[in-house]
């Protein structure tokens, strides 16, 4: 079946802006890998749509979007998440039906078992879901990746993993085009899709946000997206701790580092608790680091129960990922990555600042 991408009309002075928009998508989800999938979903399916632990904007969206589209074809389908996601996700339309795994683990193997076909979304490998990994492993339905991230394991049936895409939610709606579903887009799906693309290049700010994804969200908001109001949905719901939380990571830990261009958070469970820290509220927050005149690299470390997590953001050519892998276990995007640390926060940020000196050229503006 031949997709036709004619649902924008541009002056013609950019009409090839748009020729190659179309073939873009084409490559990603060529006619030949989506037929056996078409296929499959030309009758009802038990399907299981996942995603990464400690879900985030661009997973929830790109996994709810999805779940929209498939229930709309008459698919019987479950959004399972390793764990649970942050409460200015909520307003989401979907969230709740979503199967939490640690929350509910009987339910979500229940659905695992009975999945015909396994939809993974937003991360390459299964050790992204930690414990809940080994049950979609060992799931011997077919499984589906849709995914941004670098060096995807080589343990899905059909994978579709473009490191050029800002989100993973942008490759759920060229998929929907694809798939010659276009007509399918509603509110729902629009508003999933467009809250994954907003929030994983925070806020159209980031340099993989192309011209052709802008497309994408003029067409989003065509189908009904309403984009000041998810906006302040995400951006302008917050507690009032942790709105004092932020206060209190850069009125009293921002640490910089001017002769690396360099800044750092760190944060210790004690000082979580005292705040009342849930889930998704030292998101975003090592951002404010990046965001200091004459700082190429930003790190934010939060001490977890036996473990040390860490979020890493750079401009320009610096590789947060390559520093990441190299140091901490870690990986994501050339300018926006994560690691981990097993040993003390004290000792790993000791680790950190020891590292510096090594990449004093590398980290000049």
């Amino acid at each position: 079946m031949e997709v036709f991408y004619d649902f924008l009309t541009l002056p013609t002075p950019h009409n090839h802006k748009f020729n190659t928009f179309a073939a873009q998508m084409k490559n990603r989800f060529p006619e030949a890998e989506l037929e056996d999938l078409r296929q499959r979903l030309s009758r009802p399916n038990k399907i299981v749509i996942t995603t990464h632990h400690k879900p985030d904007g661009d997973a929830m969206g790109s996994s709810l979007g999805l779940y929209h589209y498939l229930a709309s074809k008459g698919h019987m389908v479950t959004l399972v998440v390793p764990n649970d996601f942050p409460d200015f996700l909520l307003w989401m339309p979907g969230t709740e039906v979503v199967v939490d795994y640690e929350k509910a683990p009987d339910i979500a193997i229940e659905k695992i078992q009975e999945a015909e076909l396994i939809f993974c979304l937003d991360f390459n490998a299964i050790s992204r879901l930690e414990k809940f990994g080994p049950v979609i492993g060992n799931s011997p339905a077919d499984k589906v990746l849709i995914d941004h991230h670098l060096d995807p394991e080589n343990i899905f049936q059909h994978a579709f993993s473009y490191t050029d895409a800002c989100a993973t939610s942008e490759l759920i709606y060229e998929f929907i085009v694809a798939m010659g579903d276009r007509h399918l887009l509603n509110k729902d799906i629009a508003e999933c899709l467009y809250t994954g693309i907003m929030t994983d290049t925070a806020s159209f700010r980031f340099a993989s946000m192309l011209s052709n994804t802008h497309r994408i969200i003029a067409d989003l908001m065509d189908a009904g997206a309403e984009n000041h109001k998810i906006h302040e949905s995400v951006y302008d719901n917050s507690s009032e701790e942790r709105l004092r939380f932020l206060g209190y990571c850069l009125g009293e830990k921002l640490r910089i580092f001017p002769e690396y261009h360099t800044a750092v958070i760190s944060i210790s469970k004690e000082e979580l608790s005292k705040f009342k820290n849930k889930t998704g509220d030292t998101e975003g927050i090592v951002n404010y680091g990046l965001g200091i005149k004459g700082i190429t690299f930003a790190a934010f470390f939060a001490e977890r129960p036996g473990i040390v997590k860490i979020s890493f953001r750079s401009k320009n050519n610096f590789s947060a990922k390559d520093f990441a892998n190299k140091h901490f276990e870690g990986g994501g995007h050339k300018n926006a990555a994560g690691g981990k640390s097993n040993i003390s926060l004290n000792e790993t940020i000791d680790k950190f600042i020891s590292l510096l000196p090594e990449y004093k050229d590398a980290l000049k503006e």
